[in-house]
């Protein structure tokens, strides 16, 4: 097959995206070599089309011959945009393919190109052989996954800042790692002009707009969650060996044994796979990972690996109550679906306590934020920003702001940093010079009308109030359980964690409850520890403790 090679191409469009990130790696002739035995040789004359934006199930493709690019396109500008070009031995493939969502960008063929289609299915058992081609591709894959949600690739939200729904669809957005772009009715040019194209009127705002052409008028999180692929399209089981309602590390553990083992496995979360470690802009202390790992990065990770072992993710999914019927558990779901099982794991982790102060209420949409992520540190790029907290949440979020704000102003009530950090990271946000911390303080007031202005800080040993520039402030002040939903099933401590202990029929254990067949992992635990290792361990030890309940009772 004869076709310009990536050398001789001269013209735009025709020449490879240097590889300055490890996004675009190229792959060894042995590498070449064992994808071929697991995928199919096919040719795409110029201009054809690999895949498109909103597809599902696709495979990976490496490029024999010829150039592919992959493309965003869309409709408010002149033809699509060109995000990256491909040339021989390297791959085209989204993270999607693997986390089983639609793919946000399209890929088109350069030239005439002769590609290697590789199956997810097939691509799975080709890095059993191979390890590092594992790590190597999905590593490329969560790296282009950070540069599409930078460059805007994928969804279009436009609404109002000032809006709770257009809030709470780029949060959920943003929690689920969906790149997207946010057109600003107040202050962005194209808002209007994308209303008008779709003849929306303006008290149907938020819309989101997918491929250029779909749209969605104040779509709730759920049916934006089944257009792009979140929520299964339908149970693979009548009766699931394990329900496990959570998909934080303890969750996502929990997951990857259970399916692991073979046990048809269902994941529920009300909002986004990776809980509240998913918002951490990066762990240092979680063991594999020197120099650290973000916490989308680890959710990211974990989804991919409990997919390859058949387990089913369903989000978002918030669950109302548990009973049991006919010998097994059923999650009662917030929108009237269920899911039933034969053991449940409780892994619904904690949520951020609300500030209770003057100016909350007209602010907290606009300019109040509970987790501080690559989305949130573009919004605050060069202004200044406060945090209230003084947990490890607070110390990761003050260091990663620091790198985007013109300051960071971080607000503890006590004067021991080290008492609820742990020691490298108080010690790290000791030594930042951007980074001011505001000792035996508290936030008292918010000042502004339609966005933040500035914080009142209030000495709470002189009683002293001063006024503190910032248009963010990030609440990281601790969480309450997720438990509301168990009353009357489980024992729960006074603070509403899940008790656990020994399980019907004499067995120690640390996980089990009240209830055969109930387990607790993470931090919705009772005594956990409260951290991302921890409820790691937990999710798995867990998960194997209900197997063995499982065998026991005659249930395998």
């Amino acid at each position: 097959m004869s076709t310009t090679s990536s050398s001789e191409a001269g013209a735009p469009g025709l020449t490879e995206t240097p590889d300055t990130t490890g996004a675009y790696p190229r792959l060894h002739e042995e590498q070449v070599l064992l994808l071929s035995r697991y995928g199919e040789r096919r040719t795409f004359p110029e201009g054809a089309m690999l895949f498109c934006e909103g597809d599902r199930d696709c495979g990976l493709f490496v490029v024999l011959e010829g150039l592919v690019a992959v493309v965003q396109g869309d409709e408010s500008q002149v033809g699509p945009r060109v995000i990256a070009v491909h040339g021989p031995h390297r791959f085209v493939g989204d993270l999607s393919m693997l986390t089983g969502q639609a793919v946000h960008v399209t890929a088109v063929a350069r030239t005439d190109v002769e590609v290697l289609e590789v199956p997810f299915e097939r691509l799975r058992e080709a890095v059993v052989q191979d390890q590092a081609l594992g790590d190597l591709v999905l590593r490329a894959l969560i790296v282009r996954r950070s540069i599409h949600a930078d460059l805007g690739a994928g969804l279009r939200i436009t609404g109002s800042r000032f809006s709770a729904d257009t809030r709470r669809l780029r949060d959920f957005a943003s929690r689920n790692r969906i790149p997207y772009r946010w057109e600003d009715l107040e202050d962005d040019p194209h808002a209007e002009q994308t209303l008008r194209a779709f003849a929306v009127p303006p008290d149907q705002t938020p819309v989101v707009i997918w491929k250029g052409r779909t749209v969605l008028r104040n779509p709730s999180n759920a049916e934006l969650a089944a257009l792009l692929g979140l929520r299964a399209e339908a149970p693979g089981h009548d009766t699931y060996d394990v329900v496990v309602v959570g998909a934080g590390p303890a969750g996502l553990a929990a997951a990857v044994t259970a399916a692991s083992e073979g046990l048809s496995t269902v994941v529920l979360d009300a909002v986004a796979t990776g809980g509240q470690a998913g918002t951490s802009s990066r762990i240092e202390n979680y063991l594999g990972f020197p120099a650290g790992v973000s916490g989308a990065e680890l959710a990211d990770r974990g989804v991919v690996q409990a997919r390859a072992f058949g387990a089913t993710f369903t989000i978002p999914a918030e669950a109302r109550a548990l009973d049991r019927v006919d010998g097994h558990f059923v999650v009662r779901l917030v929108d009237g679906g269920q899911v039933e099982a034969r053991v449940v794991v409780l892994a619904t982790g904690v949520h951020y306590r609300r500030l209770d102060v003057p100016g909350m209420d007209r602010l907290e949409g606009p300019s109040v934020y509970y987790a501080a992520t690559e989305f949130e540190a573009r919004l605050c790029r060069g202004d200044p920003v406060t945090i209230v907290g003084g947990g490890n949440s607070a110390g990761q979020a003050a260091v990663f702001l620091a790198g985007n704000a013109a300051t960071v102003e971080l607000v503890i009530r006590h004067d021991d940093l080290s008492r609820d950090m742990s020691r490298y990271l108080s010690d790290r946000v000791e030594r930042d010079p951007r980074i001011t911390v505001r000792r035996s303080s508290e936030v008292a007031e918010l000042v502004g009308d339609d966005a933040l202005h500035a914080v009142m800080v209030r000495d709470l040993e002189t009683g002293r109030r001063e006024r503190v520039a910032a248009t963010a402030l990030f609440v990281l002040i601790g969480a309450e359980p997720h438990t509301s939903w168990l009353q009357g099933q489980v024992s729960l401590d006074e603070r509403g964690y899940v008790l656990t202990g020994d399980l019907p029929g004499g067995s120690v254990t640390g996980f089990g409850t009240d209830r055969s067949g109930v387990v607790a992992v993470g931090d919705v635990r009772s005594g956990s520890v409260k951290r991302v290792a921890s409820a790691a361990g937990e999710g798995a030890i867990g998960v194997r403790q209900a197997y063995d309940h499982l065998r026991a009772t005659g249930r395998l």
